[in-house]
Protein backbone atom coordinates (compact mmCIF):
# COMPACT_ATOMS: atom_id res chain seq x y z
CA UNK A 1 0.00 0.00 0.00
CA UNK A 2 1.01 3.34 -0.82
CA UNK A 3 1.61 6.02 2.21
CA UNK A 4 -1.16 8.20 0.58
CA UNK A 5 -3.60 5.58 0.44
CA UNK A 6 -2.53 4.68 4.14
CA UNK A 7 -2.94 8.12 5.62
CA UNK A 8 -6.23 8.60 3.49
CA UNK A 9 -7.51 5.65 6.06
CA UNK A 10 -6.49 7.58 8.81
CA UNK A 11 -7.80 10.95 8.42
CA UNK A 12 -5.29 11.91 6.28
CA UNK A 13 -2.12 12.36 9.29
CA UNK A 14 -0.21 10.17 11.41
CA UNK A 15 2.44 10.53 13.64
CA UNK A 16 5.76 8.78 12.32
CA UNK A 17 5.70 6.36 15.35
CA UNK A 18 2.99 5.09 13.75
CA UNK A 19 4.28 5.19 9.90
CA UNK A 20 6.91 3.74 11.15
CA UNK A 21 5.00 0.75 12.58
CA UNK A 22 2.86 0.44 9.64
CA UNK A 23 6.02 -0.64 7.71
CA UNK A 24 7.12 2.41 6.04
CA UNK A 25 11.04 3.58 6.00
CA UNK A 26 12.19 6.83 6.97
CA UNK A 27 13.66 7.30 3.32
CA UNK A 28 9.71 6.65 2.23
CA UNK A 29 8.46 9.14 4.06
CA UNK A 30 11.37 11.87 3.49
CA UNK A 31 11.12 11.54 -0.35
CA UNK A 32 7.35 12.26 0.03
CA UNK A 33 8.46 15.13 2.12
CA UNK A 34 10.92 16.51 -0.43
CA UNK A 35 8.77 15.24 -3.39
CA UNK A 36 5.58 17.77 -1.96
CA UNK A 37 3.55 14.76 -2.16
CA UNK A 38 3.02 15.02 1.40
CA UNK A 39 3.05 17.70 4.23
CA UNK A 40 5.66 17.46 7.54
CA UNK A 41 3.65 18.99 10.30
CA UNK A 42 5.43 19.94 14.10
CA UNK A 43 8.62 17.96 12.97
CA UNK A 44 6.92 14.21 13.64
CA UNK A 45 3.85 14.52 11.86
CA UNK A 46 3.39 13.68 8.25
CA UNK A 47 -0.09 14.68 6.32
CA UNK A 48 -1.42 14.58 3.00
CA UNK A 49 -1.54 17.53 0.69
CA UNK A 50 -5.55 16.53 0.76
CA UNK A 51 -5.82 16.21 4.16
CA UNK A 52 -8.86 17.99 5.79
CA UNK A 53 -7.87 21.66 7.17
CA UNK A 54 -9.77 21.05 10.47
CA UNK A 55 -7.32 17.74 11.35
CA UNK A 56 -4.81 19.82 9.93
CA UNK A 57 -5.67 23.03 12.97
CA UNK A 58 -5.72 20.05 15.55
CA UNK A 59 -2.00 18.73 14.76
CA UNK A 60 -1.04 21.92 15.17
CA UNK A 61 -1.98 22.56 18.70
CA UNK A 62 -1.22 18.74 19.81
CA UNK A 63 -4.94 18.12 20.03
CA UNK A 64 -7.70 16.78 18.60
CA UNK A 65 -11.72 17.00 17.09
CA UNK A 66 -14.06 16.67 19.69
CA UNK A 67 -17.32 18.01 20.88
CA UNK A 68 -19.58 19.27 17.92
CA UNK A 69 -16.54 19.54 15.41
CA UNK A 70 -16.23 15.48 15.72
CA UNK A 71 -20.03 15.10 16.26
CA UNK A 72 -20.79 16.71 12.64
CA UNK A 73 -17.64 14.59 11.05
CA UNK A 74 -19.56 11.16 13.04
CA UNK A 75 -22.87 12.69 11.10
CA UNK A 76 -24.61 13.85 14.04
CA UNK A 77 -27.23 16.78 13.87
CA UNK A 78 -24.81 20.20 15.02
CA UNK A 79 -25.96 23.55 15.37
CA UNK A 80 -24.22 25.71 12.95
CA UNK A 81 -20.51 25.99 13.30
CA UNK A 82 -18.74 28.58 14.58
CA UNK A 83 -15.22 27.41 15.47
CA UNK A 84 -13.32 24.62 15.88
CA UNK A 85 -13.78 22.55 18.61
CA UNK A 86 -9.98 20.75 19.80
CA UNK A 87 -9.59 18.78 22.82
CA UNK A 88 -6.14 19.21 24.47
CA UNK A 89 -4.63 17.54 27.57
CA UNK A 90 -4.78 19.51 30.77
CA UNK A 91 -0.77 19.84 30.62
CA UNK A 92 -0.87 20.88 27.44
CA UNK A 93 1.73 24.15 26.49
CA UNK A 94 -0.38 27.62 25.78
CA UNK A 95 -0.71 28.26 22.04
CA UNK A 96 -2.67 30.99 19.91
CA UNK A 97 -6.28 29.66 20.23
CA UNK A 98 -7.25 31.74 17.46
CA UNK A 99 -10.42 30.41 15.87
CA UNK A 100 -10.58 27.54 18.00
CA UNK A 101 -12.97 26.27 21.29
CA UNK A 102 -10.24 24.56 23.20
CA UNK A 103 -11.35 22.24 25.42
CA UNK A 104 -8.57 21.38 28.14
CA UNK A 105 -10.36 18.43 29.82
CA UNK A 106 -10.31 15.10 29.06
CA UNK A 107 -13.64 12.41 28.51
CA UNK A 108 -14.19 9.18 30.42
CA UNK A 109 -12.88 6.76 27.51
CA UNK A 110 -8.95 6.41 27.22
CA UNK A 111 -7.48 7.70 23.97
CA UNK A 112 -3.89 6.96 22.58
CA UNK A 113 -1.62 10.21 22.07
CA UNK A 114 -1.79 10.17 18.71
CA UNK A 115 -5.23 10.21 18.33
CA UNK A 116 -7.00 12.64 15.89
CA UNK A 117 -10.91 12.57 16.89
CA UNK A 118 -12.13 11.97 19.96
CA UNK A 119 -14.28 8.75 20.51
CA UNK A 120 -18.02 9.30 20.46
CA UNK A 121 -18.37 8.75 24.38
CA UNK A 122 -15.87 11.60 24.92
CA UNK A 123 -17.49 13.28 22.21
CA UNK A 124 -20.72 12.97 24.09
CA UNK A 125 -18.95 14.23 26.80
CA UNK A 126 -17.64 17.09 25.76
CA UNK A 127 -20.76 18.27 23.88
CA UNK A 128 -22.81 18.25 27.32
CA UNK A 129 -19.85 20.25 29.19
CA UNK A 130 -19.96 23.01 26.07
CA UNK A 131 -23.49 23.11 24.61
CA UNK A 132 -27.12 24.56 25.98
CA UNK A 133 -28.87 21.81 27.48
CA UNK A 134 -30.99 21.48 24.80
CA UNK A 135 -28.39 21.38 22.06
CA UNK A 136 -26.58 18.89 23.76
CA UNK A 137 -29.99 16.70 24.43
CA UNK A 138 -30.49 17.05 20.62
CA UNK A 139 -26.64 15.75 19.72
CA UNK A 140 -27.12 13.10 22.07
CA UNK A 141 -30.82 12.10 20.30
CA UNK A 142 -28.69 11.88 17.16
CA UNK A 143 -26.91 9.68 18.07
CA UNK A 144 -28.83 7.43 19.86
CA UNK A 145 -31.21 7.70 17.10
CA UNK A 146 -28.12 6.60 14.31
CA UNK A 147 -27.75 3.67 16.93
CA UNK A 148 -24.12 4.27 17.49
CA UNK A 149 -25.10 3.75 21.02
CA UNK A 150 -27.95 2.86 23.02
CA UNK A 151 -29.56 4.37 26.02
CA UNK A 152 -28.56 1.82 28.95
CA UNK A 153 -24.87 2.21 27.63
CA UNK A 154 -24.77 5.75 28.13
CA UNK A 155 -26.86 5.15 31.97
CA UNK A 156 -23.82 3.13 33.06
CA UNK A 157 -20.63 5.40 31.75
CA UNK A 158 -19.47 7.44 34.75
CA UNK A 159 -19.30 10.62 33.24
CA UNK A 160 -17.25 12.82 35.64
CA UNK A 161 -19.41 15.35 34.63
CA UNK A 162 -23.08 16.58 36.08
CA UNK A 163 -24.33 18.19 32.99
CA UNK A 164 -23.54 14.89 31.52
CA UNK A 165 -25.31 12.55 33.78
CA UNK A 166 -28.30 14.44 33.94
CA UNK A 167 -28.58 14.01 29.94
CA UNK A 168 -27.34 10.39 30.55
CA UNK A 169 -30.34 10.01 33.81
CA UNK A 170 -33.07 10.77 30.94
CA UNK A 171 -31.50 9.43 28.17
CA UNK A 172 -33.65 6.43 28.70
CA UNK A 173 -37.16 8.61 28.58
CA UNK A 174 -36.47 9.95 24.79
CA UNK A 175 -38.51 7.27 23.46
CA UNK A 176 -42.38 7.64 23.08
CA UNK A 177 -43.48 5.83 25.62
CA UNK A 178 -40.82 7.47 28.12
CA UNK A 179 -41.83 10.61 27.66
CA UNK A 180 -45.40 10.10 28.44
CA UNK A 181 -44.37 8.71 31.73
CA UNK A 182 -42.66 12.17 31.98
CA UNK A 183 -44.97 14.01 30.86
CA UNK A 184 -47.44 12.30 33.15
CA UNK A 185 -45.80 12.93 36.50
CA UNK A 186 -45.40 16.53 34.68
CA UNK A 187 -49.17 16.90 35.17
CA UNK A 188 -49.56 14.99 37.93
CA UNK A 189 -47.07 17.73 40.26
CA UNK A 190 -50.12 20.07 39.35
CA UNK A 191 -52.97 17.72 39.94
CA UNK A 192 -54.07 17.23 36.55
CA UNK A 193 -55.10 13.62 35.70
CA UNK A 194 -54.03 12.39 32.30
CA UNK A 195 -55.46 9.07 30.61
CA UNK A 196 -53.05 7.71 28.11
CA UNK A 197 -53.36 5.48 24.87
CA UNK A 198 -57.15 6.47 24.60
CA UNK A 199 -57.66 5.39 20.95
CA UNK A 200 -59.87 8.07 18.71
CA UNK A 201 -59.83 7.77 14.77
CA UNK A 202 -58.66 4.53 14.75
CA UNK A 203 -54.87 5.89 16.08
CA UNK A 204 -54.14 6.06 20.21
CA UNK A 205 -53.57 9.38 21.78
CA UNK A 206 -50.40 10.10 23.32
CA UNK A 207 -52.44 11.54 26.72
CA UNK A 208 -56.10 12.75 27.19
CA UNK A 209 -56.59 15.45 29.83
CA UNK A 210 -60.58 15.61 30.56
CA UNK A 211 -62.88 14.46 27.88
CA UNK A 212 -61.49 16.96 24.92
CA UNK A 213 -57.53 17.92 25.45
CA UNK A 214 -55.11 16.61 23.37
CA UNK A 215 -51.75 15.77 23.66
CA UNK A 216 -49.66 14.52 21.71
CA UNK A 217 -45.68 13.76 22.62
CA UNK A 218 -42.73 13.57 20.03
CA UNK A 219 -40.20 12.08 20.77
CA UNK A 220 -36.21 12.26 19.37
CA UNK A 221 -36.81 10.24 16.52
CA UNK A 222 -40.17 11.82 15.58
CA UNK A 223 -40.54 14.02 12.73
CA UNK A 224 -37.32 11.80 10.16
CA UNK A 225 -39.74 12.99 6.88
CA UNK A 226 -41.56 15.27 5.66
CA UNK A 227 -43.83 12.47 4.91
CA UNK A 228 -44.02 12.02 9.17
CA UNK A 229 -45.09 15.73 9.59
CA UNK A 230 -47.49 15.55 6.97
CA UNK A 231 -48.87 12.46 8.83
CA UNK A 232 -48.76 14.30 12.06
CA UNK A 233 -50.55 17.39 10.79
CA UNK A 234 -53.31 15.38 9.31
CA UNK A 235 -53.59 13.53 12.34
CA UNK A 236 -54.53 16.77 14.22
CA UNK A 237 -56.60 18.41 11.77
CA UNK A 238 -58.52 15.65 12.13
CA UNK A 239 -59.18 15.44 15.82
CA UNK A 240 -59.86 19.22 15.78
CA UNK A 241 -62.94 18.46 13.30
CA UNK A 242 -64.27 16.13 16.11
CA UNK A 243 -63.95 18.83 18.75
CA UNK A 244 -61.20 18.19 20.48
CA UNK A 245 -58.11 20.67 21.41
CA UNK A 246 -55.06 19.51 19.98
CA UNK A 247 -51.32 20.41 22.17
CA UNK A 248 -48.50 19.07 20.84
CA UNK A 249 -45.13 19.06 22.51
CA UNK A 250 -41.49 17.71 21.70
CA UNK A 251 -39.12 16.03 23.93
CA UNK A 252 -37.06 19.35 24.33
CA UNK A 253 -40.24 21.54 25.56
CA UNK A 254 -40.98 18.35 27.97
CA UNK A 255 -37.73 17.87 29.77
CA UNK A 256 -35.89 21.18 29.65
CA UNK A 257 -38.85 23.66 29.37
CA UNK A 258 -41.02 22.34 31.61
CA UNK A 259 -42.85 25.62 32.92
CA UNK A 260 -43.88 26.43 29.36
CA UNK A 261 -45.68 23.17 29.20
CA UNK A 262 -47.24 23.86 32.67
CA UNK A 263 -48.41 26.98 31.43
CA UNK A 264 -50.09 25.82 28.03
CA UNK A 265 -52.00 22.88 29.57
CA UNK A 266 -52.80 25.46 32.43
CA UNK A 267 -54.13 28.03 29.68
CA UNK A 268 -55.93 25.68 28.09
CA UNK A 269 -58.10 23.99 31.04
CA UNK A 270 -59.20 27.20 32.60
CA UNK A 271 -60.43 28.03 28.84
CA UNK A 272 -62.59 24.76 29.82
CA UNK A 273 -60.83 22.98 26.02
CA UNK A 274 -60.59 19.63 28.29
CA UNK A 275 -64.62 19.53 28.69
CA UNK A 276 -67.06 18.52 26.20
CA UNK A 277 -68.78 21.54 24.63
Amino acid sequence: MRLEDWLRERDGAAHTTEIYAAGFSRHAVASAVDSGRMLRLRRSWIASKTCDPAILAAVGVSGRLTCVTAARRLALWTPAPAELHIAVAPNAARFDSAGLHVHWSSGPAPIGPHALLDPLINVLHQVARCQEPATALAVWESALNRRLIAPEVLSRIEWRSARASRIAAVADVLSDSGLETHFVILMRSIGVVVVQQVWVDGHPLDALIGDRLVVQLDGFAHHSSAQDRRRDIEADARLRLRGYTVLRFDCHQVLFQPQLVLNMVRAAIVQQLHRRG
